[in-house]
């Protein structure tokens, strides 16, 4: 406030009062009042609020973050699905069938695995539905099969036949079967030409 404008309140206060009430302090002095609490600047008011405003966003980065259970679970079959598959080929024919098996059959048993699953996911059921840990070796067909843990039963099974067709060299035939038909019915994921050499056992190194 400036002098001329306090002096004058002053003079104001005391012709008003007749001299027997003391002017307000903040009249009297140079020095500015502390400004109350409501008097605070915009600034202090954004600065105290950033703190709640920050911790609000790192919140929702965190629900971000935050892995879906059945997205989870279904990674980790599709996972040990793939982890069975080559042990079951062995190192004998992994290194002949990889590339061809991951760009042709792999992908279709991925697709058929997430349909399953997904038909669970509501009632969070598809934590029941596991993958086989063990493929059958030598000529057995059983890449692994999906069963439900608390039952025991198979849902779906996974497969891998020896073919030779005439005149054609060995081909692998990978398909699967459903517990819907009992599993009567070869659904087809397709073929890798092996030789015209008879193929080595599954699972052998």
């Amino acid at each position: 406030m400036k002098m001329w404008m306090r002096k004058t309140l002053v003079a104001l206060f005391t012709i008003a009062t007749f001299g027997l009430i003391s002017p307000p302090s903040a009249l009297m002095t140079d020095k500015p009042s502390e400004l109350s609490s409501s008097d605070k600047s915009p600034y202090t008011a954004v600065y105290d609020t950033s703190d709640d405003t920050r911790s609000w966003e790192l919140s929702q980065e965190d629900n971000k973050e935050r892995v879906d259970p059945f997205e989870q679970y279904k990674q980790e079959v599709l996972s040990s699905a793939e982890n069975q598959s080559f042990l079951k080929f062995g190192r004998k024919i992994t290194p002949v069938i990889e590339d061809e098996y991951r760009e042709e059959i792999q992908p279709k048993i991925e697709q058929v695995l997430t349909d399953f699953l997904t038909n669970f996911k509501d009632d969070e059921k598809f934590q029941d539905v596991v993958l086989t840990d063990q493929p059958s070796s030598g000529n057995g067909e059983k890449i692994f099969h999906i069963y439900n843990r608390k039952t025991g039963e198979d849902l779906l099974r996974f497969h891998v036949r020896r073919d030779q067709p005439p005149h054609s060299g060995y081909w692998f035939n990978f398909h699967y079967h459903t517990a819907e038909d009992g599993f009567q019915t070869h659904h087809e994921l397709g073929n890798i030409y092996w030789d015209k050499n008879t193929p080595p056992s599954w699972m052998s190194h």
